[in-house]
């Protein structure tokens, strides 16, 4: 009896180093895999242009690092001011240019009046909206109050030149290198399979899908919301509720083995207000966030993907619930091929998906060289 119990002692020890020695590896392998790369990738070459911009941040924490420090790079003066200073500065300053983020939500009700005093001064306006498709209700009126409208949803370039805002151009997001990067993390953070986002109905029905898969697996899920769920007890133990910050997201990214993504649906309903039912095509910023951060990721398939990484190389797609299990069991036993895909998007990320080469396009657009 006594001998049975230390075989079972024994066996259970040296699963432990085994298992121990497999994530090691991987850890390692990945971080060593991102700092080569990092370390030989010539970023975009930034160019000082001699201008004056001022920069009204919506509140979204990475986003609106991102473009601040891009903009820093790129132009001689820059001036990050808080909306309801906006036109008190403008007056001020008397800036090239003032770039607005999204101008939704939590802007003061007189913005749109204030900008157009701003352009009554004979200042350029721009907005780069990051919402789209999910608020038209709001965003095609309120971008026929800019001289320059940027939209990361491709689809919306049309939809605001139709309906009076000539100056429309499609600019995707990116990744803030400076926050999102590889990381080695305690084991708190390491998981299975990590999802962080806001329990959209659509994310609410696919979870319910894998809640009998992931019951078995090391899972966080984290976001407001989940309390939707059918399965909510089932998954309880891995829900994380409420808001996420940025840098324990980053965290949790580096220790997954797996990231799920998926995007909120289009559908005008309870979680949008899209009343023209526009499409969504484009990616969301957490795609390039997740490769920025050297992780795997199985993101759902929205046509424009296949535009910014090659699926099936550097990074992997998904259709339905069924499929996704297929993937999480297929790629959480094969290390080396999910550490390879997400080395290469990662590669990819920091080659062409950074904001400082978006802040270059949107100056060239608007015309400030």
């Amino acid at each position: 009896m006594r001998y049975k119990r230390y075989r079972r002692h024994v066996k259970k020890f040296s699963r432990g180093r085994i298992n121990g020695h497999k994530a090691g590896w991987a850890a390692g392998w990945r971080l060593g895999a991102c700092k080569g790369i990092a370390e030989s990738t010539t970023p975009p070459t930034d160019k000082i242009r001699e201008y004056r911009v001022m920069f009204i941040p919506q509140g979204f924490e990475a986003i609106d690092a991102g473009v601040t420090e891009a903009l820093r790079r790129n132009v001689r003066e820059l001036h990050v001011v808080d909306a309801k200073e906006m036109l008190q500065k403008a007056q001020e300053i008397r800036p090239s240019l003032v770039l607005v983020l999204n101008g939704l939500h939590v802007f003061p009700a007189e913005h749109l009046e204030h900008i157009a005093l701003i352009r009554s001064m004979g200042i350029l306006t721009a907005v780069w909206f990051a919402d789209d498709p999910y608020v038209t209700d709001l965003t095609v009126e309120h971008a026929t109050r800019y001289d320059f409208v940027f939209t990361h949803e491709r689809t919306c370039e049309q939809l605001y030149r139709n309906n009076g805002s000539p100056q429309a151009f499609h600019l995707p997001l990116a990744a803030h290198f400076d926050l999102y990067q590889p990381m080695h993390v305690p084991p708190q953070y390491q998981v299975d399979i990590c999802f962080v986002g806001v329990a959209f109905w659509n994310r609410v029905h696919l979870f319910d899908e894998l809640a009998p898969y992931l019951k078995n697996k090391k899972v966080l899920i984290a976001g407001s919301g989940w309390i939707r769920l059918k399965n909510h007890e089932m998954l309880k133990p891995f829900i994380h509720d409420g808001w996420l910050d940025v840098a324990e997201s980053i965290k949790y990214y580096n220790g997954a083995k797996i990231v799920i993504n998926l995007h909120r649906t289009a559908e005008s309903r309870v979680d949008n207000a899209n009343g023209y039912s526009w499409p969504a095509e484009s990616i969301n910023p957490r795609t390039f966030e997740i490769a920025a951060a050297g992780a795997f990721q199985l993101t759902d398939l929205r046509s424009e993907l296949p535009q910014f990484y090659h699926v099936g190389t550097e990074i992997v797609a998904y259709e339905n619930a069924a499929q996704l299990i297929e993937q999480l069991e297929y790629y959480l036993r094969n290390d080396k091929e999910r550490l390879q895909i997400a080395a290469r998007g990662y590669r990819r990320t920091l080659r062409q998906h950074t904001f400082s080469s978006r802040i270059q396009s949107m100056l060239d657009i608007i015309g400030l060289k």
